[in-house]
């Protein structure tokens, strides 16, 4: 079983999320070539267009800024991916969010869940974002459009 937590800065790109799994040994084959692995899902938080407004009615956005509590985000996201592994029987769970500023259309946070049924990747994901949202001492400020 596999946790793999990480804040980088700026949005998430192919690269950036190869380099992450890359470095802390998130290597593939081994669980699902035993049949531990049913079930692969994966969750693309995205920078989108609108965004709601202090008022409540969405107002169009440039970009997200995020802005993390060091050393604690890194280290309540890596305890949460743990938690989350253990709670739902998962085989991995990689979660990788971003730090600054992250432009509508790109990528600020991903999830990528293994485990042996559907329904437990489905409920480990929903429940680790309610929890990343509620605990996780990161923040967003909108920039938005003139």
């Amino acid at each position: 079983m596999i946790a793999v937590a990480e804040i980088v800065d700026g949005p998430i790109d192919a690269e950036a999320l190869s380099q992450v799994l890359a470095s802390q040994r998130w290597r593939g084959g081994s669980a699902t070539s035993a049949g531990r692995i049913g079930a692969t899902v994966r969750f693309d938080g995205i920078v989108r267009r609108m965004e709601p407004g202090a008022d409540g009615d969405d107002r169009p956005l440039r970009a997200l800024d995020y802005e993390t509590y060091d050393p604690m985000a890194q280290r309540e996201l890596l305890t949460l991916a743990q938690r989350t592994l253990e709670t739902h029987a998962l085989q991995r769970i990689a979660a990788i969010h971003s730090r600054g500023r992250v432009r509508v259309g790109e990528t600020s946070f991903v999830l990528i869940i293994e485990a042996p049924h559907r329904a437990q990747a489905l409920s480990a994901m929903s429940s680790f974002i309610d929890e990343l949202k509620r605990d996780v001492p990161i923040w967003k400020r909108p920039i938005w459009e003139c």
